[in-house]
């Protein structure tokens, strides 16, 4: 655990300092979030109506700038080679390097969503399906996302490649993140729909963590 910690504090630690994707990601939020207005105009029904989708859509694209980093920059320099020689688990480096950039960037997110919902006049309360659909959504992105990151790693134009073969996978966790919203408005409980995140959430973590540490193997014979 104390290696996993290590890389968690060393991914944090590199980001702050150079500023990198996590910022990106979170301005790309802001400003994908803030466009839809402009293009559609101030009526409030309309934007109250597609509010949950602009910002689910607009985080889910934020995420995948984030991820095209991952694993690049340390296979660049050399040290992801040095970390695999180490007695800690290709998978436990995976998980520890998801959980950094979910920090970056997921919560941010988190944080961020019912503020740009409020500006989409979303109803208040749909606020909490927004939030706890985004609690369990972001890391499941951040886990598919991994996969992706991990396949593309060293390859020429990457990030196309990283984009194409990640968003068919994202769909269904927009489905039940919008759901969840669209469920509590009209007055249906968003249970089933956060439960259904939950399970793939459940599933994601164990498949996406060994389909990446395989991958970056691969990357590495």
């Amino acid at each position: 655990m104390t290696g996993f910690w290590i890389i968690v504090k060393r991914d944090l630690s590199l980001a702050w300092r150079q500023g990198g994707d996590g910022f990106i990601a979170i301005m790309f939020f802001l400003i994908a979030v803030t466009l839809f207005p402009l293009g559609i105009g101030p009526e409030i029904g309309v934007l109250a109506r597609i509010s949950a989708g602009v910002v689910w859509v607009s985080a889910l694209l934020a995420t995948l700038l984030s991820l095209e980093r991952l694993f690049q920059a340390d296979f660049e320099d050399g040290s992801l080679e040095q970390i695999a020689i180490t007695p800690l688990p290709l998978e436990a480096v995976v998980l520890a390097k998801c959980v950094a950039n979910w920090l970056m960037t997921g919560l941010p997110l988190l944080i961020i969503a019912p503020l740009l919902a409020l500006m989409l006049h979303m109803e208040t309360a749909g606020f909490w399906a927004l939030m706890a659909g985004m609690a369990l959504g972001t890391p499941i992105l951040n886990l598919i996302g991994a996969i992706g990151a991990a396949l593309t790693i060293g390859a020429r134009r990457g990030g196309v490649l990283l984009t194409l073969l990640v968003l068919p996978l994202y769909i269904p966790v927009l489905i039940f993140g919008v759901g969840a919203v669209e469920a509590t408005l009209t007055g249906l409980s968003a249970a089933p729909h956060l439960q259904i995140l939950g399970g793939l959430l459940l599933l994601a973590l164990p498949l996406g963590i060994i389909a990446s540490a395989a991958a970056l193997r691969q990357a590495l014979e």
